[in-house]
């Protein structure tokens, strides 16, 4: 059993993505004391609180303490006027006051924020962007967002959806290079980057071109196997993705950019995906630095935690 002071040092971080919700409990360190995971019911809301609350009270149970403060890195935006939740790919939460809702039921501080801005900030304080004056974090799992930091410090704008380039439209004559349909997002809008570059994009493209994969690691492998079909999928994703990040370059000109999601586990985008956005980019501005994770999978956890933190000390 832990000390009251202990418990006093102690934050909750949950990393709620399209496929499966990750708790890690840090330290005033920010180091990992307790990590769990379990797959998000993306459907149905009643059954993803229960998920949160049975993850926060494990943590509980097995730190023996119940943590300071709880931050919730949430996939969407949250409208300022009515704090109801949209989110593409968590269905369950839109429309739901998440915030609230979870405050009440699991009766302590709780603090809402985008998870790739969580992501974002965690690679921006003690990651792989510690030593760098601005950065990006460009998450590519389930869908495609953002966050942008400056001397460690999350910028989240006026509407708080800084970042948020997985919902700027990919250009028809780019789709239309490589052969693609124009498609509907869940954000309303159409042809959105998150459609093309996610995980998900990547086995549409190869699906497109024939292919019958259904993630992005089956078609790496195969494409590492000499699969001609595989090959011209990372091909053509390789294109789009160069292209998002490059409009990244030319609107933040970030000193550097971190990749997350399961997408970031390619070995070979980071050595491919430069000459890939530089081919986007006029003559003169550099491609910055585009790094894996230090944190990998636990990075938007850890950045949810470092949020509750902040946030609960200027409380």
């Amino acid at each position: 059993m832990t000390d009251a002071g202990a418990r006093t040092r102690t934050y909750y971080g949950l990393d709620i993505g399209g496929t499966k919700i990750e708790l890690v409990a840090c330290d005033e360190a920010m180091q990992v004391r307790y990590r769990r995971r379990v797959a998000t019911p993306t459907q149905d809301y009643e059954a993803f609180q229960q998920a949160v609350i049975e993850l926060v009270r494990g943590a509980d149970a097995e730190l023996g303490d119940g943590g300071l403060a709880v931050g919730l890195g949430v996939p969407g935006v949250v409208d300022r006027d009515s704090g109801r939740q949209l989110s593409s790919n968590v269905p369950a939460l839109t429309g739901q006051r998440v915030e609230q809702d979870l405050r009440a039921q699991l009766q302590r501080p709780l603090y809402l924020g985008n998870d790739c801005q969580c992501f974002a900030l965690s690679e921006a304080q003690g990651g792989a962007a510690a030593d760098y004056p601005s950065m990006f974090g460009a998450i590519l799992g389930t869908g495609a967002g953002g966050g942008y930091c400056l001397e460690g410090r999350l910028i989240a704008g006026y509407n708080g959806i800084a970042g948020e380039w997985g919902h700027w439209s990919v250009p028809a004559a780019l789709l239309q290079r490589h052969g693609l349909p124009l498609l509907d997002c869940a954000c309303g809008l159409r042809g959105c980057m998150e459609r093309y570059v996610s995980g998900s994009g990547l086995a549409l493209i190869h699906q497109q071109l024939g292919g019958d994969a259904v993630d992005a690691s089956a078609i790496a492998q195969r494409a590492e196997q000499g699969d001609a079909q595989a090959r011209q999928a990372l091909a053509i994703h390789r294109d789009l993705l160069g292209y998002g990040l490059a409009g990244l370059v030319l609107t933040l000109d970030p000193h550097v950019i971190v990749l997350g999601g399961g997408l970031s586990k390619l070995d070979a985008l980071y050595r491919d995906l430069p000459a890939a956005v530089a081919t986007h980019l006029f003559g003169g501005p550099r491609v910055p630095p585009i790094l894996p994770p230090l944190f990998g999978d636990a990075g938007g956890a850890r950045g949810a935690a470092l949020l509750a933190r902040q946030r609960h000390r200027t409380a």
